[in-house]
């Protein structure tokens, strides 16, 4: 179970990555225009900035999702380093567990609520057009992939915890 949890989410996160990629540069393109055109074309585009905030709430929420897939969020570790190796696991499970819990109930279930709410009312933003339901699905699949890491890292301390551990380090 743990070897099957482990390569899917190696694929998925490749496949966040390359996505983002994608996304900062169009981000990127996108800010640049807005600068050029605004400047030196004195005739600022209507719709750069409201593209910028759609992408970066795409990127705000698959990056998140990447840095806690590598273990690179934010975290309070100095109580826990103190605790006894058992406790230390046991911590480390619980903790897991709620981020799993949250990444059910809120990202998951309430994102893909707002996703259908939205998408049920046709909100569009205004200068694009855009689907704000389309926007929001940013929240379920973050959702989805932080559930999977949270899971892993759960099967491997309980199979595992050395190895899972190293496999962190990677």
């Amino acid at each position: 179970m743990l070897k099957l949890l482990i390569t899917l989410r190696k694929k998925l996160v490749l496949v966040v990555e390359c996505t983002l990629i994608l996304l900062m540069a169009a981000l990127l393109i996108d800010v640049l225009w807005q600068v050029a055109s605004r400047y030196l074309l004195q005739d600022p585009s209507s719709w750069t900035d409201e593209l910028a905030t759609l992408l970066i709430i795409w990127v705000a929420m698959l990056g998140s999702s990447i840095a806690f897939a590598r273990h690179h969020h934010l975290g309070v570790d100095y109580f826990v380093e103190k605790l006894a190796p058992s406790a230390r696991r046991i911590t480390e499970m619980a903790v897991q567990a709620m981020v799993g819990l949250f990444a059910v109930v809120v990202l998951i279930l309430g994102g893909s609520k707002l996703v259908a709410l939205t998408l049920l009312t046709e909100q569009v933003s205004p200068a694009l057009g855009v689907k704000m339901g389309h926007v929001y699905l940013a929240l379920p699949i973050s959702g989805l992939l932080i559930l999977l890491v949270a899971m892993e890292t759960m099967v491997g301390q309980f199979q595992a915890p050395e190895a899972s551990r190293r496999e962190d380090k990677a």
